[in-house]
């Protein structure tokens, strides 16, 4: 796909967030979610050979290289951060299959795409960690095709949070959550008629078969040598100023991860430009996912359809421990080399 010449503005953050610093490891991971969650995405918008696959907030293209090695799409990444973008590139050449992916640096809010040429978009957790979430979803659904799909992988709060909170959880983080019904919202007033939901946090559920946090907690995933060898990449990159605020932002979103358990993930799906009609009933018939024994139900609330677990949520169950539990899903769903 050819860019145009939007959204290549540099991206240099004064000070890290905890998604640029795991983005500093040597390791290739998986987004959270894991194997599992990328699977159901090819599921739900229908990929398949030589279909074309943007995605957004894409780092290392970890999951548009899975899109393309099991699904046969073409797939496109931009991402905001140069280095994510030179390093995607480089793994691709040496995949072998920089023929069927191609990235670009650019803003989510100026994707640098004409408009209504892509089968499937994806908007990752990093999505609108520069921009306006309104202004970077607008943007997915523009280069989209009519009737194609538009996905959310994103951040969400379970528990109301105050504006100011919200702010200074959203920079340390790297992202920025809002409640389902705000990412739902922000879907249809862009054009998306229906909106299908999956929560894919803290249950295990039909789609997947462990518990996972939602967000990377760079306090359990890496170990202290590669913990001292990031630190010494934030030093080079970011200086004294940015390890020592790399030092607290880690104490604090690792006590919103473990201690109050406001934080989940949620994957949203809905097509562009579809009737009404047609999607609630193909709503209805992408809900469950192929092959699982565990059944669920979709329930219609006026153009929306939300898929419900068999196992609903019981708020007063008690706390599971997850501590040292794969967040980017086990060594078996990363990339072999």
């Amino acid at each position: 796909m050819p860019p145009t010449e939007a959204g290549t503005e540099v991206y240099a953050p004064t000070v890290p967030s905890m998604l640029d610093l795991v983005r500093l490891s040597p390791r290739l991971l998986f987004p959270p979610g894991g194997v599992d969650l990328y699977r159901q995405i090819a599921v739900l918008t229908e990929m398949g050979e030589d279909g074309e696959v943007l995605d957004v907030a894409c780092g290392k293209g970890v999951s548009l290289e899975y899109f393309v090695k099991e699904f046969g799409v073409h797939g496109s990444g931009v991402d905001v951060d140069p280095t994510m973008i030179e390093q995607a590139e480089a793994r691709s050449r040496d995949e072998g299959i920089a023929d069927r992916l191609q990235f670009q640096t650019g803003r989510s809010d100026a994707l640098p795409y004409r408009d209504e040429i892509f089968d499937a978009t994806v908007g990752e957790i990093g999505l609108s960690n520069h921009c306006e979430p309104a202004a970077a979803i607008s943007e997915l659904v523009r280069v989209t095709k009519p009737g194609g799909v538009v996905v959310l992988v994103q951040l969400v709060w379970k528990a109301p949070v105050d504006e100011q909170r919200r702010v200074v959880l959203a920079d340390h983080l790297g992202a920025r959550p809002l409640m389902v019904v705000e990412w739902k919202r922000l879907l249809r007033e862009s054009g998306i008629s229906t909106v299908h939901t999956e929560d894919w946090s803290d249950e295990e559920t039909a789609f997947r078969p462990t518990v996972a946090k939602p967000f990377p907690d760079f306090a359990e995933l890496f170990s202290v040598g590669e913990k001292i060898g990031i630190l010494r990449r934030a030093w080079t990159r970011w200086g004294w100023r940015g390890v020592r605020t790399v030092l607290e932002r880690e104490r604090e979103v690792h006590r919103l991860l473990t201690r109050e358990r406001i934080l989940g993930l949620d994957l949203l799906k809905g097509r562009k430009g579809e009737a009404a009609e047609d999607s609630v009933a193909r709503a209805e018939a992408e809900s469950a996912p192929p092959d699982h024994e565990s059944q669920t139900e979709t329930a219609t609330v006026g153009e929306e359809t939300v898929t419900v677990p068999e196992a609903a949520r019981d708020d007063e169950r008690e706390e599971t421990d997850t501590a040292g539990l794969p967040l980017f899903g086990s060594d078996a769903d990363k990339p072999t080399h």
